[in-house]
């Protein structure tokens, strides 16, 4: 890069990129672990203290049931947005028999669980939300909180008669092929044997929770638990009250990613003493909330939601930006990039470089000036700046987070340099070797997003001739459309982490895919149409069209590489061994390009790449 007195030259853009660039990789090699996701506790094992946060529910009482055994159309696993718009979709498209199995005790997937003090969705609630105007309702804020979107989700649910057939506080622990019947049989923990035609798997990218592995940490005699799944019981208080029963306790949160950012305004507030555990800050811009303007509402037309969502999502991939997301966060970089594409427009190439990368310094410099702004200490101030470009994490959006160091019961403790904590012990933790003795341990550990297969998704799943699809797996995900699996007759990916590379908006990306299910269901329900098994060379040929592309744009959501990023789950925790491979699981064109290849197949009104057997050949 060019340090003379071009337009974009270091002078002129306020920082120097390749001072910069060495900051970033210093940073990430402070923190890079060779245990990298095996950092985390496993759910699934013995130990009492992970299978409690994935087991217990503290907001319902035990169910207790006879098994079922009896047979569906199509079973959906996952009662949450994945779930339940596949499901919607479905009953639309006219699917009979539709059920879905959900481990909760209600709809919502994470947002039944996700209860924390300022839980919040951080997309807009206009695009968000999904179903909106199926159900006509409107949010009551452009960032709507946890209390709203369950509320919403249980709209959808009887909006679309879920809950006729639901099962609720059931966990699926397996899935079988049975050829001969061309049918699939679901297990679960309740002893079921459920029969279906069609199994939609649509648990989410964000259905099991992540635990830190900390050495000692069972070891714990106070009270402990993770955000997703609040004890009010303990802290007192709601939602947005006050926890009144913390105010005379000591109070340590592990974790700084974006459930930490919500909820620890309220706990700064409450607690005697808040610790605040950071290996790696977030980066934390401006939220800009407020309430819905009703005379927009009233002026809404039909199709609104789908259009703001298309536009929302252009706009995030380098489109215009329209004037309603001027101020919107997500699309900052986006912002930045298109003023310093002006700037350059009568330059050469080499002078300019990369004008993407020198967006993303643009943009977290200006959020790292947020921090200087808030944050009165400059040294608390300097730990609280992130250092890494803004899509390596999930960014972030909160007005109280950086005013909560302020207070005088609030002390951040950085463990960048010792990787982590050190130790839990009986009375409380050991971070750079000093014990911190508290009375309650808060994981704001996340959830399980790019783990290995197997283990985010948890349950068997054996297809033709009882292989495994992790097997099938084991050199990354193979599929057509991200939808369907060779060997894997009538079973549907929905949602996932193919999805979470689409864009910023999640709820977009799954229905689509959801709208295109219900399509292929459909069909073949009007064809009678057994079993439909992608074929080897459909599969093959998605695999080769996606390793073709240089897949700019889900490096581009994903934020890069572990040789660009601080360790994260975006990155696999920065681990040098990928055992998984986000090429496959991805569509790097973009949702819009995804739309109108699965529109395409569609209308070919074809069912290309599938071979089908009819119900007389069973």
């Amino acid at each position: 890069m060019s340090t003379t007195s071009n337009t974009l030259s270091a002078e002129t853009l306020g920082f120097d990129p390749e001072e910069l660039s060495k900051r970033y990789r210093d940073e990430r090699d402070r923190r890079i672990r060779p245990d990298a996701e095996e950092q985390f506790v496993q759910v699934s094992n013995d130990s009492p203290f992970a299978n409690k946060y994935l087991e217990e529910d503290p907001y319902s009482e035990p169910l207790q049931r006879e098994p079922i055994n009896d047979e569906r159309d199509v079973i959906v696993i996952g009662g949450g947005w994945v779930g339940m718009m596949t499901a919607a979709r479905l009953t639309e498209a006219g699917v009979k028999n539709v059920r879905i199995i959900e481990s909760g005790a209600d709809f919502g997937g994470t947002w039944y669980w996700n209860r924390y003090p300022g839980a919040q969705c951080d997309i807009e609630s206009y695009s968000y939300l999904p179903l909106l105007e199926e159900t006509g309702y409107i949010p009551k804020l452009r960032y709507s909180y946890a209390p709203e979107i369950f509320e919403h989700a249980q709209r959808i649910g009887e909006h679309f008669g879920l809950y006729e057939d639901a099962v609720f506080q059931t966990w699926v622990t397996g899935l079988r092929w049975d050829e001969s019947a061309s049918r699939w049989i679901v297990s679960t923990n309740h002893g079921d044997e459920m029969r279906a035609h069609y199994v939609c798997l649509g648990t989410g990218p964000a259905n099991r929770p992540r635990l830190p592995g900390i050495p000692g940490v069972d070891s714990f005699q106070g009270h402990t638990f993770h955000t997703s799944r609040w004890d009010y019981e303990y802290t007192g208080g709601s939602h947005n009250t006050t926890l009144d029963k913390l105010a005379d306790k000591r109070v340590a949160i592990i974790g700084t990613g974006a459930t930490a950012v919500q909820c620890v305004p309220a706990l700064g507030e409450s607690a005697q003493q808040l610790y605040v555990v950071q290996r790696t800050p977030s980066s934390v811009d401006a939220r800009n909330n407020s309430e819905t303007d009703p005379q927009w509402a009233e002026s809404l037309e039909p199709g609104w939601q789908a259009d703001r969502q298309k536009r929302f999502g252009e706009a995030f991939l380098g489109g215009p930006v329209p004037p309603e997301f001027e101020d919107e966060g997500w699309v900052r970089m986006i912002r930045n990039l298109h003023s310093l594409a002006s700037k350059a427009r009568d330059q050469a190439v080499d002078q300019v470089g990369n004008l993407a990368q020198l967006a993303d310094f643009a943009t977290m410099e200006q959020i790292r000036t947020i921090v200087d702004e808030k944050v009165k200490d400059p040294d608390v101030a300097s730990k609280l700046k992130a250092y890494y470009n803004q899509f390596c994490k999930r960014p972030t959006f909160n007005d109280d987070y950086l005013p909560t160091f302020n207070r005088h019961n609030v002390e951040l403790i950085d463990v960048s340099d010792s990787q982590g904590v050190d130790r839990i012990t009986e009375k409380g933790f050991v971070a750079n070797g000093k014990e911190y003795e508290v009375d309650c341990i808060i994981y704001a550990s996340g959830f399980e997003i790019t783990s290995s297969y197997e283990r985010r998704i948890g349950i068997p799943i054996h297809g033709i001739n009882g292989e495994s699809i992790y097997e099938h797996w084991q050199d990354g995900m193979r599929s057509m459309h991200g939808l369907m699996v060779n060997g894997f007759p009538n079973l549907f990916l929905c949602g996932g982490l193919f999805v979470f590379q689409l864009g910023a908006n999640y709820c977009y990306g799954v229905d689509v895919q959801a709208e295109h299910v219900a399509y292929t269901v459909s069909e073949l329900e009007k064809r009678k149409v057994a079993a439909a098994n992608v074929s080897t060379e459909a599969e093959q040929q998605w695999i080769d069209d996606q390793l073709d592309d240089n897949g700019a744009q889900t490096q581009f959501v994903l934020g890069g590489s572990p040789e660009t990023c601080t360790p994260g789950y975006y990155n696999q925790e920065g681990t040098a061994t990928r055992y998984r491979n986000v090429r496959l699981e991805s569509y790097s064109k973009g949702i819009g390009a995804y739309r109108k290849v699965l529109r395409h197949w569609r209308e070919s009104d074809a069912l290309e790449g599938l071979t089908l057997t009819t119900e007389r050949d069973v």
